[in-house]
């Protein structure tokens, strides 16, 4: 009984420091460095993996967005990792995890992060589904938000794709309803099965790379709620800053931004190095001297060689072409001159003859008489004999159309034709 009671006051005082914690921030507490006001109407898509435009951030801002929540044994160190650091978030809730743990939302909401939409039972479908079904999972996620939180102005129009397989029919129905479809800039990897150090060091590391964005974590996974405190820690350390994203409301407007900090990637800046020389038209241009035998060390060869390689570098420019030279050809006046071939060199050697009426036809191949056997024997028999049943043979048609032959005279081509 003691001990119960102990556990229990230790527990009630671990969470009254917790309070107590997010109440205070230290003062080398990373914090929140700025909130941006986001207008989803004007920009309905962010996210530099799959849209060209992502939020406007400055150089080492950093957007931590958690998804698949709530899970109480993680979401819980989550949020007091968070507390513990002033850290604002953006928290992608399933509908079916809401509806399970609603107190768990209730709390997310209540320390000020941001409430947002990942479908109602995440399904890894969105990609192929029909605009019907993906609204019933986008409308379905947002009214367990809505009930679990009793406010429906609680909830961000943000919505994430389950595993950001987006749709373009889906995100224009996104649109015209007023959420903003939301992917990513970088994640850490925490889905996979890597250990706590692994997270922090892809996330860190991909940060570097970058330098800004919108990272994905996951809230549900043990090796997150591992992990985060030493990703806090390196963030701070390296001078990052962290921004707590939210929509616009009547009472709060949007944050005015430059139309460029959008563009998910920036124009490159000109190059330092290599630099070209641009000559102006006034500027002479520079003029090389030709080079000398002197140049390749030609003197050290002898006089034969000073005087042909000297003979080769002063060559006037005008000089005719050693190659290819154009030679002509004339043919010797006692050549022999081949005769004009006559006309009868293409004569055949014999006259061809085609279709003479004395040609004899070919004897076509007889029919091929049936074999009797005893089976067609008492066939024929029981059919009333041979000559009664078996049929008369048919008489030749008589041609007719294509099938009349005509015979043509011989042409004699050897004498002359008429035309």
């Amino acid at each position: 009984m003691r001990s119960t009671v102990a556990i229990t006051v230790l527990l009630a005082s671990l969470l009254g420091a917790g309070t107590a914690g997010a109440a205070e921030c230290p003062a080398d507490a990373l914090g929140v460095s700025r909130t941006l006001v986001v207008d989803v109407n004007e920009h309905p898509r962010v996210g530099s993996w799959q849209y060209p435009e992502s939020l406007p951030l400055n150089d080492h801002e950093v957007v931590l967005t958690f998804d698949d929540g709530p899970l109480p044994p993680y979401t819980d160190r989550v949020l007091d990792l968070l507390a513990a650091e002033c850290v604002k978030a953006t928290f992608f809730m399933v509908g079916r995890m809401v509806q399970a743990y609603p107190a768990a939302v209730r709390r997310v909401y209540n320390e000020g992060h941001t409430i947002a939409n990942h479908s109602q039972t995440h399904p890894f479908t969105f990609h192929k589904m029909s605009v019907d079904q993906a609204s019933r999972e986008i409308e379905g996620g947002f009214s367990s938000l809505r009930t679990a939180l009793g406010d429906p102005k609680a909830v961000a129009p943000f919505f994430r794709f389950p595993g950001l397989l987006r749709q373009t029919a889906v995100e224009q129905y996104l649109a015209d309803h007023g959420d903003m479809a939301w992917s990513v800039d970088l994640a850490a990897d925490d889905w996979t099965h890597i250990n706590n150090r692994e997270v922090a060091r892809r996330a860190i590391s991909r940060l570097e790379a970058r330098g800004k964005g919108i990272l994905l974590l996951h809230d549900i996974q043990a090796r997150t709620a591992l992990a985060l405190p030493e990703i806090l820690q390196e963030l701070k350390a390296r001078g990052y800053k962290i921004v707590h994203v939210v929509p616009t409301t009547p009472d709060r407007p949007k944050t005015v931004t430059e139309p460029e900090l959008w563009a998910a990637r920036h124009a490159p800046e000109p190059k330092v190095w290599p630099r070209t020389l641009a000559v102006g038209v006034e500027s002479p241009e520079p003029v090389l001297a030709a080079p000398s035998p002197a140049s390749f060390g030609i003197e050290t060869f002898g006089p034969v060689t000073k005087v042909a390689m000297a003979q080769t570098f002063e060559r006037q420019s005008d000089a005719p072409p050693m190659w290819p030279t154009p030679v002509a050809y004339a043919a010797p006046a006692d050549a022999e001159v081949l005769p004009i071939p006559a006309a009868h060199n293409f004569r055949y050697s014999r006259v061809f003859r085609m279709g003479s009426a004395g040609e004899k036809a070919k004897p076509k191949a007889e029919a091929k008489k049936p074999v009797r056997t005893a089976r067609t024997r008492d066939s024929a028999a029981a059919s009333g004999g041979w000559f009664g049943a078996w049929p008369a043979p048919a008489r030749p048609s008589r041609a007719t159309g294509h099938q009349l032959s005509v015979t043509r005279p011989p042409i004699n081509l050897a004498a002359p034709q008429a035309r």
